[in-house]
């Protein structure tokens, strides 16, 4: 029992030391609070400083942006500038000190947050707890308070020195804030300097251009009275720069005296005909140019007629060689010429291809057109033009001149319609001959009801009607030939 109450006595000591130090962390606290409270009206006070000395710097800015420094002399733009340096980087430097005392004010607020939800909060339930602890449970509990005691002791230690640091941290935030507003308001002193003294040079130089402007003037009319006088001699003013002023007004009087008499005499004149002389000099300068430029052109366009002749001349001799050579091949007993169409009449028409290289001199424009006479026989008294044929003969002369183009001109490919629709046998025969000879540099498609034409192809295709629908089949020769066939019957 003695024992027991030695150790209830030794706990109330531990309680009344723990309720003592309890007591002394409290007003540490409230020192602290106190503290943090100052420090909050300072950070206040340096933020209603850091907006006016922002909104100085706005206008300051605003005042250095201002036309009046187009007027300055290079050394003062070029202070202007330093200064203008010197206030953009004492304002990133203030930006800085803004943005590290926000910094601290959050962290200063995370260890007021944790001194407040967890620390204090902390100490009053171990205080519960002590008051709430048996005489049983002392030995049990004593170890743990004093644990945790000593655990709060170290975290209230760490908040202090951390609490201290950030009270460093701001102090030297807050004299740097100091400095830098010394040295804005130096920077201001110095800009209110530049700006009188700009105001002054503002003021001299619209003086000097009010001036400028007058003297200006003055040239003008001078010059207007200078110029009504009209063309002087070369040695006006070399004659008169030693005479007297006097001397001078009176003999100018004698001259404006004497120039009455001469009121009705044109006195630009003179100058008149200089000018004139000078633009007729430049219009007939102008002339030659453009003399010189149609002869150019004449010559061009003459050149290029002679070789449109040459052309035409040359295409109508191979056309009317390659069309006579395949009418041959065509119709082995025929004859066919082209015929160039003249205006200066029927007997000075060509009527061979040696005819027409007799005749090529000739202008173009006296061609009227291109006639074609055939003679299936061979005879010339059986010579007939393109309206005594039948429609089989026109056909077969219609496909000997695209014969005789195609040799001239060659295409890729060639597509015919039914082109052996009027013609006979011996004659489709022959158009199919001339199809396969021609198809070594040429493709040549064709559609036909005839035998011939399929008897000389290489691929064979056949379209069918069903169903009001058109159907295309690759087919063989046999069944291109039994297709004929069938249509026929």
């Amino acid at each position: 029992m003695q024992r027991q109450e030695t150790k209830l006595e030794q706990l109330k000591q531990t309680y009344e030391r723990q309720r003592i130090d309890i007591r002394a962390n409290q007003t540490k606290r409230e020192s602290y609070y106190q503290d943090i409270k100052s420090k909050k009206d300072k950070v206040k006070a340096l933020e209603t400083d850091t907006q006016e000395i922002t909104t100085n710097l706005e206008s300051l800015r605003s005042e250095i942006g201002t036309d009046l420094a187009s007027q300055l002399s290079d050394g003062d733009r070029l202070e202007a500038e330093n200064l203008n340096k010197e206030v953009q980087e004492l304002k990133r430097q203030l930006i800085d000190a803004v943005k590290n005392r926000t910094a601290l004010e959050s962290k200063k607020n995370e260890l007021e947050y944790l001194l407040h939800s967890n620390l204090v909060r902390r100490q009053r339930e171990l205080q519960q707890q002590m008051e709430e602890i048996t005489i049983e449970d002392h030995e049990m509990q004593l170890d743990h308070v004093e644990k945790e005691l000593a655990r709060i002791k170290q975290n209230i230690a760490k908040a202090s020195k951390r609490l201290e640091e950030l009270s460093s941290l701001i102090s030297t935030s807050t004299k740097h804030l100091e400095e830098t507003i010394n040295q804005l308001e130096d920077v201001k002193k110095t800009e209110r300097i530049e700006k009188e003294r700009f105001e002054g040079i503002s003021k001299k130089a619209e003086k000097w251009t009010n001036k400028s402007i007058s003297l200006q003037r003055d040239i003008e009319e001078y010059s207007q009275k200078i110029s009504a006088l009209g063309v002087l001699p070369a040695d006006a003013f070399d004659k008169y720069q030693e005479i007297p002023m006097k001397t001078l007004w009176k003999k100018l009087s004698e001259c404006n005296d004497g120039l009455k008499k001469y009121e009705h005499v044109n006195k630009k004149a003179l100058d008149q005909y200089v000018n004139f002389s000078q633009e007729k000099e430049k219009l007939m300068k102008r002339k030659d140019e453009l003399d010189k430029g149609h002869e150019a052109i004449v010559e061009l366009m003459e050149v290029l007629e002679l070789r449109k002749h040459e052309t035409i001349q040359f295409t109508f001799k191979q056309v009317s060689h390659y069309f006579s050579e395949v009418f041959k091949e065509l119709v082995p007993n025929g004859k066919a010429n082209l015929l160039i169409r003249r205006n200066l009449g029927v007997d000075s028409e060509s009527q061979s291809q040696s005819q027409t290289s007799s005749s090529g001199s000739q202008s173009v424009e006296h061609f009227t057109g291109v006639g074609i006479e055939v003679s299936f026989t061979g005879l010339a008294a059986e010579t007939c033009e393109m309206q005594q044929l039948s429609g089989g003969q026109k056909s077969l002369v219609a496909l000997a001149m695209i014969f005789a183009i195609q040799k001239c001109d060659p295409a890729p490919f060639y597509l015919f319609d039914e082109i052996d629709q009027a013609l006979d046998s011996q004659h489709r025969t022959a158009v199919a001959n001339m199809l396969r000879k021609l198809a070594e540099k040429a493709q040549f498609i064709t559609t036909t009801f005839r035998p011939e034409l399929v008897q000389s192809a290489d691929k064979f295709y056949g379209v069918r009607f069903r169903n009001k629908v058109s159907h295309i089949d690759a087919i063989s020769k046999d069944e291109a030939l039994q297709f004929i066939v069938g249509d026929d019957d």
